[in-house]
């Protein structure tokens, strides 16, 4: 009986997950040991990268996951308030550089994939493309990409720059990473409580039910938005459900390495690493420009610009104790534009798979 439990899929979900979330808590007790930034995501992401690359087998917790997403997405939509409304407008300069950011990077970065990395023409542009991975790899799959490079390339992507730009932030900028995540859970109302989760619940399942991209974010933060206008709203989810949130998106991250080859190690990771170095370049360029002229503040720039992952950059936005609202606006712009215009671009051009 026990070697067929062990051949059992479900089972072996179970044991990848339990050693999953077993190493993720031996990251936080490390972070927290030598007191580093951001232990709640960085500790988990870190060593179950290590424990990936080292052979282990491991497993992100499925639809755990996409609800510790719908927390942000109610945190995000809780920022939307009446007083931001009215600052709208001061949003419509920088944002309105984010289609030529866009339009720099695929320009940058199509031929670096494609005559550089050697990818071919549909796997080249949706690895060029900084939008949702789990878009991009949908995407590339109808144009007869490479799916599981794309996979790689984008969670490349996003792990340099969860890294990375926190290391920015606290050396180049000089700003902490320990602001406020939210109350404790005895100081917020039950009333908002309550409403905090049906939001939640039932802005993610309405979302995915119309099909609306990053529904488990997007949807709680309508939802969310709507409330906090109303006035219903007035906090942030409490600081230990951000933790949580921090703490399963940072082993996900990790656990996305499960099964890399060598190969693989040196030719898709190795191009997502290298394309993380051109947007940097690129992402700086748009950042100080926003600020020179006036547009955005140093980190709330920086942020709006780092072509990270939704759910990534509204942790980052939180504990630097920056502008939510206005960095995620430019992010939800950012992938509203790349989904909308890269399958036009891509049938424009016809690919098919070929051979580089």
């Amino acid at each position: 009986m026990r070697p067929a439990l062990l051949r059992n899929p479900a089972h072996q979900r179970h044991v990848r997950r339990a050693v999953t979330l077993a190493l993720s808590a031996v990251g936080v007790a490390i972070w927290l040991f030598f007191d580093w930034p951001l232990p709640y995501l960085l500790g988990p992401l870190f060593v179950c990268l290590i424990a990936a690359l080292s052979g282990l087998k491991l497993k992100d917790m499925g639809p755990v996951n996409t609800g510790m997403r719908s927390i942000l997405g109610v945190a995000v939509g809780s920022s939307i308030t009446p007083e931001l409304v009215h600052r709208l407008p001061n949003m419509a300069y920088s944002a309105a550089l984010v289609p030529l950011f866009i339009a720099v990077i695929g320009l940058v970065g199509y031929p670096f994939f494609r005559r550089v990395m050697k990818f071919d023409g549909p796997t080249a542009f949706y690895a060029a493309m900084p939008g949702g991975l789990q878009d991009m790899v949908i995407f590339g799959e109808e144009a007869g990409a490479d799916i599981r490079a794309l996979s790689l390339v984008h969670a490349t992507r996003v792990l340099i720059i969860v890294t990375f730009v926190p290391f920015v932030i606290t050396h180049v900028y000089g700003q902490t990473l320990d602001g406020a995540v939210g109350a404790a859970v005895a100081d917020i109302p039950v009333r908002e409580l309550l409403l905090m989760a049906a939001a939640a619940l039932i802005g993610w399942k309405v979302a995915e039910r119309a099909g609306l991209f990053g529904a488990s974010i997007l949807g709680p933060l309508i939802a969310t938005a709507m409330l906090s206008l109303a006035g219903f709203i007035e906090h942030r989810p409490p600081a230990i459900a951000i933790v949580f949130a921090q703490f399963f998106i940072g082993a996900a991250i990790g656990a996305k390495y499960t099964g890399v080859t060598w190969r693989e190690l040196r030719i898709d990771v190795l191009a997502g690493l290298l394309f993380c170095a051109i947007l940097g370049v690129i992402a700086l360029v748009f950042a100080e420009t926003a600020t020179l002229l006036g547009w955005a503040p140093a980190v709330e720039a920086l942020l709006s610009f780092a072509p990270g992952g939704q759910a990534e950059m509204a942790i980052l936005t939180i504990v630097a104790g920056a502008d939510l609202a206005f960095v995620v606006t430019h992010h939800i712009l950012r992938i509203v534009v790349v989904i909308l215009g890269a399958p036009i671009v891509a049938r424009v051009l016809k690919w098919k798979k070929d051979t580089p």
